[in-house]
């Protein structure tokens, strides 16, 4: 059921109030907590000075302790006071901000206040929670030649922006052009900060490793941009939105120094808090390419936090319920803007708005399965095979003109969905030996195909320290198959998908296998293919480590959990080499298997995903 557009803002304005006044708690509280503590500061001083005083009259206090003594005390003292003040130093910092909100609006959309306010600024508060290892102190601006900032410009449109359109190509090529002219024109804080992230972002993402030309030339351009981050980051204008989402996307690729799930809440926020959840009632629109950007603006922040929420298995920032937002136009790279022309839902050539539809589909099954209420749904088979329908049906129905790169990095996050959406949960808790083989495949295909794109360099696309996540998880899936049931998936009994209910989804066909050259011929060919990818997670892992030293604590986490499945697999292929299971082995894949990468045939024009109607989303948004 659609609301009227003045209940959906009497809607969003209670919202708004009931945040706010938790917010206001949460000040109240932390005031309250300071106050406390300079209270028995104050009351140790006295005491300090009366023993002090009394000491000076006694003149008997402490009398077997020599001067030398106090001092090596004192000093011992101070040491201590030191290495706790350095352990928290962090905590000191953010509490010290917290302390200090009594001077700023509770409003976050709130303009008026500025640097000058006791040096206390949203963008202050901001980097004191995100920043994780402080950037080096950066005494200029540097810019790059225009030719290495026009690669570095191109080398970011192709491959972020064509994904995170959050701004306008145009207003980013006339800023790019404006600062290189170096007349008299007047550069905005935001523009420079927007400059700087995306010579930032487009460098750090061509990296190999850690500290490597493209790395280091990326955290010079965010140092540089921290000097316009007090005006970029001001709460109350979309500059911010934006600044944060480049900052946000900077963070994926550099989590040693942000912390990416911290900037996503503060990003969210902001968007909820100037109202781009909700589409602007249709009277009220008078510029359509305003509208359009909003749009993007508000499913770049959807899609990020979708991402991020899932790879950290953590509550999504605010639940679809809560949005009323059309997909945007976006025309296909190299078509002019038609403002009739309508979009043409998966079949559109545009990977921005593939991957909103696929967030989308995302957010809603885990929505339903991991942040509901912990209880069995009436049909959770039933659910699981209609989610992986829709999804499989989007996959068949992407267009034949999508980049090599970008087609590769939507079907390893549809195998990555499939895994993640029919793993067992308190929701759909029953695991079946069918849904065992799917996961089995599904990861071992993952895996695969994620060593070799790691190999390859990680620059075909955008890929992120989130990636290595996914890769955990993947390898934790299918080590917990395999100790589950590893006889049924090593020696491949076949296991008929179970029948559907008339009117119901079927069950998803098992992938089709793609044998690799360089997997050793073996008598248990599932027995190869598996062994053989275990061995490469560490190495997926290892280089993902290159980039993100982060990721060789996963490498050593999973190393430990593999280290028995690995061994006991090894003796296996022993045992068949001397014939004892040669005749052990059947086909997992029952005629009629579907290859992913496969050309399948286009979805029926009313496919939509389950629970997000495309064309209703089209006319006004999301069903109520």
């Amino acid at each position: 059921m659609r609301h009227a557009p003045h209940q959906l803002l009497a809607k969003s304005l209670v919202e708004g109030l009931k945040t706010s006044l938790g917010v206001l708690a949460i000040y109240v509280a932390a005031l309250e907590l300071r106050i406390e503590k300079l209270e028995r500061r104050l009351d140790y001083a006295k005491s300090r000075k009366d023993s002090i005083g009394q000491h000076e009259v006694n003149g008997t206090a402490n009398t077997n302790l020599t001067e030398v003594e106090r001092r090596d005390s004192l000093a011992a003292i101070r040491a201590a006071i030191h290495r706790k003040a350095a352990r928290n130093r962090e905590n000191l910092d953010v509490n010290s901000l917290v302390s200090d909100f009594g001077i700023l609006s509770v409003d976050a959309t709130t303009r008026d206040f500025e640097p000058s306010l006791g040096n206390i600024t949203f963008a202050r508060l901001v980097l004191a929670v995100t920043t994780k290892d402080p950037l080096p102190v950066s005494t200029q601006s540097v810019l790059p030649s225009r030719q290495t900032a026009n690669a570095i410009v191109e080398y970011f449109m192709a491959h972020i922006y064509s994904l995170f359109p959050c701004f306008s190509e145009t207003a980013l090529l006339t800023i790019l052009d404006d600062v290189y002219r170096q007349d008299e024109r007047v550069i905005r804080d935001s523009d420079y900060w927007l400059l700087y992230l995306v010579l930032a972002i487009g460098s750090t993402s061509q990296s190999r490793e850690i500290h490597d030309e493209y790395y280091v030339r990326g955290v010079d351009f965010v140092c540089s941009a921290m000097s316009y981050a007090h005006r970029a980051l001001r709460p109350g204008y979309v500059t911010q939105i934006q600044s944060l989402l480049l900052l946000t996307i900077y963070s994926m690729m550099d989590p040693a120094h942000f912390d990416t799930w911290h900037l996503i809440g503060f990003t969210s926020r902001a968007v909820v808090d100037l109202g781009l959840h909700q589409d602007p009632p249709t009277s009220s629109v008078s510029d359509r390419s305003a509208l359009d950007m909003r749009r993007k603006i508000f499913y770049c922040t959807y899609a990020l936090d979708r991402a991020i929420s899932m790879a950290h298995a953590r509550s999504f920032s605010f639940a679809d319920e809560s949005i009323n937002v059309a997909f945007p136009q976006i025309s296909n790279p190299g078509d002019k803007p038609v403002a009739s022309k309508p979009i043409s839902g998966p079949q559109s050539a545009n990977p921005a708005l593939l991957l909103f539809q696929l967030r989308r589909a995302q957010s809603y099954w885990y929505q339903a399965l991991y942040q509901s209420a912990p209880t069995p749904l009436p049909d959770p088979i039933g659910f699981l095979w209609q989610m992986c329908l829709d999804m499989r049906e989007w996959q068949e129905s992407l267009p034949k003109t999508l980049p090599p790169g970008i087609r590769q990095m939507f079907e390893q996050e549809l195998r990555y969905s499939y895994v993640y959406c029919i793993a067992p949960s308190d929701r759909a808790p029953q695991i079946t030996d069918y849904i065992r083989v799917l996961i089995f495949e599904y990861s071992l295909e993952y895996l695969n195909n994620m060593y070799d794109i790691t190999y390859s360099g990680l620059n075909s696309a955008f890929y992120t320290y989130h990636d290595a996540l996914k890769v955990y998880f993947m390898a934790n899936q299918l080590l917990a198959v395999l100790r589950d049931a590893q006889d049924l998936l090593i020696f491949g009994a076949h296991v008929p998908p179970p029948p559907a209910p008339p009117g119901s989804a079927p069950a998803p066909p098992i992938p089709h296998r793609h044998m690799r050259p360089d997997v050793p011929v073996d008598s248990n060919l599932n027995l190869g293919r598996t062994i053989w990818c275990l061995e490469r997670i560490p190495k997926t892992l290892q280089l993902y480590g290159t980039k993100w030293e982060d990721a060789l604590m996963l490498k050593q986490s999973f190393e430990q959990l593999s280290n028995g499945t690995v061994d006991r697999l090894r003796n296996l292929r022993q045992i068949s080499g001397h014939g004892q299971y040669q005749n052990g082995l059947h086909s997992i894949a029952p005629p009629g298997a579907v290859q992913i990468q496969g050309q399948g045939q286009q979805a029926p024009a009313g496919m939509r995903w389950i629970g997000v109607d495309a064309t209703q989303m089209m006319h006004g948004g999301p069903r109520q």
